[in-house]
């Protein structure tokens, strides 16, 4: 199989799994306990947090460990409404958002509350001026916006936009679970106030994300319990998975340094082109904005998606037609949507998305295969259908 759906879920790295197993066997202690197997445990959790602060450039205390960025964004955008209620409770974010954000907020409106989605323009950028109608000093608590779209791979000018939220007084959270490990981060730099990532974007397993807290706001936890995390996050520490999480950042880092990025940069490139060339028509969706180079969202115009993705599935090419987080949901994506394109346009649409795991090798054969999929299609007469999205 040549797997180009890394936005869904990463391989987990080798080294990663033999840096958790002797967690997953001899060393099964519970870090809050006080004798020396314990304490044994409790300096690989904090290793691992160093770990991951080094990756993304804060100080270890920063950092709390969470099961996965749903939880992480859920978190940070809960702490941030309650700790000002009832004087500021408007919250403001993007419509091309993560459903683990727009769910929040949807909830939020339910409740009666104040909320305002961003537009963003046909590149699916949030302009200037889209921040200055929206953003209430006052009365807005948080504003959340996602760091790197997980469907277009489009990178919003975070500095920019914490710079207006902060000059007006108003907290900043950005998911950026797609961002972590794919491109230089560095939050003593950057002084967002809470960031949302997962391991499993970036070589780790599933069940682990963390959630960064600037020492300069305060938290207010929302899962209660038994005080772990320094009382912000309680439930037993999930160690096996913590390790993962510090060998993968650990792991990242070096392969950023080394210019990975720009090596997955180089394929998810070739695979345009190529495509491109041999299929005139085709909408490369975010190409006018600064995009990540891990991703590639392309439009077939008058082919059925769920159909081509059949057809790349029976040749071994796994892809997907949007966010996996919506496994089997029949509805065109809203981030497509929300950049201008109809129903039919998102229905012709497939993603592609690329680790540092994948080859340029494997890269043009999936190209040639996709290729030859929307040839065979169009010599079929496959028409319009409606679009699976997958999250």
């Amino acid at each position: 199989m040549i797997y180009l759906d890394s936005n869904a879920t990463t391989q987990i790295d080798p080294r990663v799994v033999e840096a958790m197993l002797p967690y997953l066997t001899e060393h099964y202690a519970n870090p809050s306990s006080s004798y020396r197997a314990a304490r044994q445990v409790r300096k690989a959790v904090e290793h691992a947090r160093e770990q991951v602060a080094t990756l993304i450039g804060c100080e270890s205390e920063e950092l709390i460990f969470m099961s996965c960025g749903t939880e992480a964004n859920n978190a940070a955008i809960f702490s941030a409404l309650t700790l000002h209620t009832p004087h500021r409770r408007h919250l403001v974010t993007a419509k091309t958002e993560h459903s683990a954000v727009l769910e929040v907020a949807r909830r939020w409106v339910e409740e009666g509350n104040p909320t305002t989605f961003l537009d963003v323009d046909e590149g699916g950028t949030v302009h200037p001026e889209e921040w200055t109608r929206c953003v209430q000093p006052g009365q807005t608590a948080v504003v959340s916006v996602m760091w790197v779209n997980n469907e277009t791979g489009v990178i919003q000018p975070i500095e920019e936009i914490v710079k207006f939220v902060h000059d007006r007084g108003v907290l900043f959270h950005t998911d950026a679970v797609q961002a972590v490990g794919k491109l230089p981060i560095s939050l003593k730099d950057l002084p967002v106030d809470y960031l949302s990532l997962a391991g499993h974007k970036f070589h780790a397993p599933k069940g682990i994300g963390a959630l960064y807290v600037s020492k300069r706001v305060r938290f207010k936890p929302w899962m209660l319990g038994g005080g772990q995390e320094s009382g912000r996050r309680s439930g037993t520490e999930n160690v096996p998975h913590i390790v993962a999480l510090g060998k993968a950042a650990e792991l990242m880092r070096e392969e950023l340094a080394s210019g990975g990025d720009v090596k997955v940069r180089e394929m998810r490139d070739a695979f345009e082109s190529k495509v491109r060339a041999a299929l005139p028509g085709t909408i490369v969706n975010g190409e006018s904005a600064h995009r990540l180079g891990t991703t590639s969202s392309l439009t077939f115009p008058g082919i059925d998606a769920p159909g081509l993705l059949i057809l790349l599935d029976e040749r071994g090419v796994a892809c997907s037609a949007g966010s996996a987080c919506h496994t089997g949901a029949l509805h065109p994506s809203h981030v497509l949507e929300a950049m201008g394109y109809d129903a039919q346009h998102a229905n012709s649409t497939l993603r592609f998305s690329w680790s540092r795991l994948n080859t340029m090798e494997e890269t043009q054969k999936a190209a040639d295969t996709l290729i030859q999929c929307v040839n065979k299609m169009r010599e079929l007469g496959a028409g319009d259908g409606a679009v699976v999205i997958r999250g």
